[in-house]
């Protein structure tokens, strides 16, 4: 079917000295975030590529790829789900939406996160309770932690910062990195997009509890007195 055709191609375009480094630089060592993860050396610009050539698949058609072993057959399966999320009707949009939640196991890396969360996982709950971003946060999986805040990015475009805040709150204590960083993100996006102030005071409130990088991260956008203001407390 088309999923062996697409593997294939991914092969041919797959490059040993690529696949090296994205294996370093995507921490898959022993004990690291991504354990055992398996790249194959194809670059994002070169799967989208792909993506073009492949115009009308189905999520069904998709899930041997989402379960792969290989880092970049599961990227392809969800910059291909995204897309039928946004062309779909109704139905395939549940769909999609349903098949991304059952195989969040699958969803295992920051890009493959940042790339289709709030892409389906926002975008589906945005005139919906948010209650299944509750469930995700308090996993014990760092992926579906990371879901949880980075779907929340589709609210705060369009001007909604209450659910990141939450989610924010429930992750000051996060132990991971990669946690404190998407937390970091998501708040210096609502000074950005939403509300200066409400970071400030959101800051005020909990910057002597925030890990460093979250920190960091979340006051990139203010002045550089505000900055050693709060890096300092």
């Amino acid at each position: 079917g088309k999923a062996y055709e697409i593997r294939y191609r991914l092969r041919l375009l797959g490059d040993p000295d690529k696949a090296r480094f994205l294996q370093r630089f995507f921490k898959t060592g022993p004990g690291q975030y991504a354990e055992g993860d398996r790249f194959i050396g194809v670059t994002v610009p070169r799967v989208r590529g792909l993506l073009r050539e492949f115009r009308s698949l189905t999520p069904q058609e998709l899930l041997p790829l989402l379960v792969s072993a290989i880092h970049e057959e599961r990227l392809f399966a969800l910059l291909a789900l995204v897309r039928c999320y946004e062309k779909g009707d109704p139905a395939v949009r549940e769909q999609v939406y349903a098949l991304y939640l059952e195989h969040t196991a699958h969803i295992n890396n920051w890009d493959l996160v940042d790339s289709s969360a709030p892409q389906i996982a926002g975008v589906h709950l945005l005139e919906r309770d948010r209650e299944p971003l509750y469930s995700l946060v308090r996993s014990t999986s760092l992926w579906e932690r990371r879901i949880s805040v980075m779907a929340t990015f589709t609210f705060i475009r369009n001007g909604q910062f209450a659910d990141t805040l939450e989610i924010v709150r429930l992750l000051l204590n996060d132990r991971e990195d990669l946690i404190h960083k998407a937390v970091g993100w998501m708040l210096r996006e609502v000074g950005k997009r939403v509300d200066r102030d409400l970071l400030v005071a959101f800051l005020r409130q909990h910057a002597a509890r925030m890990p460093r990088v979250m920190l960091s991260y979340a006051t990139e956008h203010l002045s550089p007195a505000e900055r050693v203001y709060f890096r300092s407390r």
